[in-house]
């Protein structure tokens, strides 16, 4: 419950510095920045280090880079045949192709499956949808917010990305089975715990409700990808194709419903993709899925 009042107190604290004529609201790229190259690294080298691979896990990692590779096909496409722009397109893959799969995927996964449910709600994330955010992610974002994309700067962007080298320097430790001092992982934890404040109040200084703004139809469109959707497909394909039915299926579906990840709205506005829309995805979508995200709970129950 404490992490569904920090969203709406974040997001809602946003709103009101917005109406403060001397609050410096481009402040929220300087917000931006702490939440891409501190707290995201600091929570990877937190994570990452503690996983025990095996070959049952594939299911829930692979859902995240699924739901992006979908979004990153039907966005692509169907905004080149409708003649959409490149950061709008940017925008809705970032934003309709990425799960809030930790902030609210933790404790919703955690009332709903118990502790024990936290274990694939954490490989959903982790080495998922948080490693999609931090490779593809980057890559979206550098590829759409270009003119004339230049393969050799989008491929400096994604391997000099602060996220992406702790990954790699994490996946070292845990091949290696090293995990870092306990003093230095209490830190990290600290300053990984300020990504969703930063976050939501960044989204929250950039949220505006403007009845006439042509991002209504885009706002539409991409939630309902992402909510029912992506979903949908994994359902799908992990039930009835791959003939999957153990509750790590059941949390793995609940995890792709969430809301838009916030990460990745983060992202879009980081590059100029949208800022405005990726804002409306997160300060919209978070609570219109919690109906969605209940109509879910009872379909996975009939696995």
């Amino acid at each position: 419950m404490n992490n569904f009042i920090l969203i709406f107190f974040f997001l809602a604290l946003g709103l009101v510095l917005q109406r403060v004529k001397r609050f410096p609201t481009h402040i929220y790229k300087y917000l931006n920045k702490i939440v891409i190259y501190l707290c995201l690294p600091a929570i990877t080298l937190y994570h990452i280090p503690k996983i025990k691979w095996s070959n049952e896990l594939l299911f829930p990692i692979l859902a995240g880079w699924i739901a992006f590779l979908l979004a990153c096909v039907f966005f692509h496409f169907l905004g080149r045949s409708l003649g959409w722009s490149n950061r709008l397109i940017g925008c809705l893959i970032l934003t309709a192709g990425l799960s809030n799969s930790s902030f609210l995927g933790y404790p919703i996964i955690e009332a709903l499956f118990g502790k024990k449910g936290l274990e694939t709600a954490i490989l959903v994330d982790q080495p998922g949808t948080f490693v999609v955010v931090s490779t593809l992610g980057v890559f979206v974002a550098a590829f759409y917010s270009k003119g004339s994309p230049d393969a050799l700067s989008i491929f400096k962007k994604v391997i000099f990305f602060p996220p992406f080298i702790t990954f790699v320097v994490a996946c070292l430790l845990n091949v290696f089975q090293y995990d870092l001092d306990v003093n230095l992982q209490t830190v990290l934890l600290k300053i990984g715990s300020f990504v969703t404040p930063l976050a939501l109040l960044s989204v929250g200084l950039q949220l505006t409700f403007d009845r006439r703004s042509q991002h209504w139809k885009f706002l539409r469109l991409g939630l309902f990808f992402r909510l029912i959707i992506t979903p949908f497909i994994i359902l799908v394909l992990y039930v009835f194709v791959f003939k999957q039915h153990s509750e790590a299926i059941k949390i793995t579906i609940m995890e792709v419903a969430m809301a838009p990840m916030i990460t990745g709205a983060i992202l879009a506005s980081t590059y100029g993709l949208k800022p405005k829309l990726s804002s409306m995805m997160i300060g919209f979508g978070i609570p219109i899925s919690f109906v969605t995200l209940a109509i879910w709970y009872f379909v996975v129950s009939f696995i």
